[in-house]
């Protein structure tokens, strides 16, 4: 397994910041299914004491990123080809909702800044996926949704998906990629109001990463 970059935090607010730097690793693919995680490992990478990694670790479990086994082992849940299914279809149906709503309240600056994404220089290897990219744009564009409502339920199912992202880049098929052309093919909708296009540019986003997944 390979060892995650996470960054150390700043002492205040430091219960949240541990959850957040922890979420945000899971929700990036910097975790794979089965990957057994130690307490005192996260501690060390982190700068913190293991009081609030234990804590962040709990909701992480109540949220299904990680598994407290019998043994009291903390691991990623192992591939399972039925819950992958289940992750993509309320995907697609969330994210079809909540990119609706974020239509509706966009504004040119806004899909500017979604574009700017885009543009920017690639982070990690050039062969693969630049995942973090890839995370801010979607989150970023669901966000200008502002549901409170749909966002919580969305980042949670990515935080469940992001185990299965590691999977995916992994792949050989994961080279093949053409990088953000559905993400380009859904700011081009934006810019011509074509709510459709952008549906089903969505889709095509969401179902190739599954179907590397699965097939």
């Amino acid at each position: 397994m390979s060892t995650p970059i996470i960054a150390r935090l700043d002492p205040l607010k430091l219960r949240e910041n541990v959850y957040f730097a922890l979420r945000d690793a899971f929700t990036r693919g910097d975790f794979a299914p089965g990957d057994v995680l130690s307490l005192r490992t996260l501690s060390d990478q982190l700068g913190v004491s293991m009081t609030p990694v234990r804590e962040a670790v709990r909701r992480l479990v109540a949220e299904g990123a990680l598994v407290d086994t019998p043994s009291r082992t903390l691991m990623v849940p192992p591939f399972d080809a039925r819950r992958a299914a289940d992750l993509k279809a309320a995907r697609l149906a969330l994210e079809r909702l909540v990119l609706d709503q974020a239509i509706s309240r966009m504004t040119p600056a806004d899909i500017d800044a979604l574009e700017a994404i885009l543009l920017r220089p690639k982070s990690g290897p050039e062969t693969l996926p630049d995942l973090i990219a890839n995370h801010e744009f979607h989150h970023k564009l669901y966000s200008f949704s502002a549901s409170a409502v749909l966002m919580p339920m969305i980042e949670a199912l990515w935080l469940q998906y992001g185990a299965y992202l590691n999977l995916i880049i992994n792949r050989p098929a994961a080279s093949l990629i053409e990088e953000h052309v559905h993400h380009h093919e859904i700011v081009a909708a934006l810019r011509t109001g074509d709510t459709a296009r952008a549906q089903a540019a969505l889709e095509a986003d969401v179902t190739r990463s599954f179907h590397i997944l699965i097939s």
